[in-house]
């Protein structure tokens, strides 16, 4: 009898421990505190400006990253480095144009964690990237604090659709081509 008790009280806390390390908290982002900033460069310069985050999460256990989900307003697309009546307007208007993002179609983007691996500065992290209904996967270098997150990482626009300006489909450009990768410089706070 004292044996059965024993072999039953060891099931529960295996099963409690497993269980345990199933259930990932989920921390919210504080979106007002959070930013997303763009930079895209062409031959003759650069522009530079933001974007908004709708929602996203990040997904912990024992204290480290898993996994995480995160949208992304593509209409609230806007130019930092132009002041208004100096093509700041005009510039916008072409990003949510159908020859960049076309945003009337796909005001949305978004990125969910596939895979974390931890590394000497943080974590790696691979997740699928969707922009314009094109799905990537894409790595990026994260750096998790107790309520902060932050990457920086390139995208090749070409692989979602967006080609205008870019090289490596159109000849003769020469100094009106624009680079094929933008950067993303991520800060969230949850």
């Amino acid at each position: 009898m004292k044996k059965k008790i024993t072999t039953a009280l060891l099931a529960i806390i295996v099963t409690t421990v497993a269980f345990a390390n199933t259930n990932p908290i989920l921390k919210k982002v504080i979106v007002k505190e959070s930013s997303i900033s763009w930079t895209g460069k062409k031959v003759l310069g650069q522009h530079n400006g933001t974007i908004d985050l709708v929602s996203g999460s990040l997904e912990m256990e024992d204290d480290k990253l898993v996994g995480g989900n995160f949208v992304v307003d593509m209409t609230t697309i806007t130019v930092t480095d132009l002041k208004a009546g100096e093509g700041k307007e005009k510039l916008e208007g072409h990003l949510n144009s159908p020859d960049f993002f076309d945003t009337a179609n796909y005001n949305e983007a978004t990125f969910t964690i596939t895979e974390v691996t931890e590394s000497a500065t943080g974590y790696n992290v691979v997740g699928d990237l969707t922009i314009k209904g094109h799905t990537e996967s894409v790595s990026v270098n994260m750096v998790v604090t107790e309520n902060t997150a932050t990457t920086t990482f390139n995208v090749d626009r070409t692989k979602y659709g967006v080609r205008y300006g870019s090289a490596s489909f159109f000849d003769n450009l020469k100094d009106n081509a624009i680079s094929d990768n933008f950067e993303l410089a991520v800060n969230l706070t949850f």
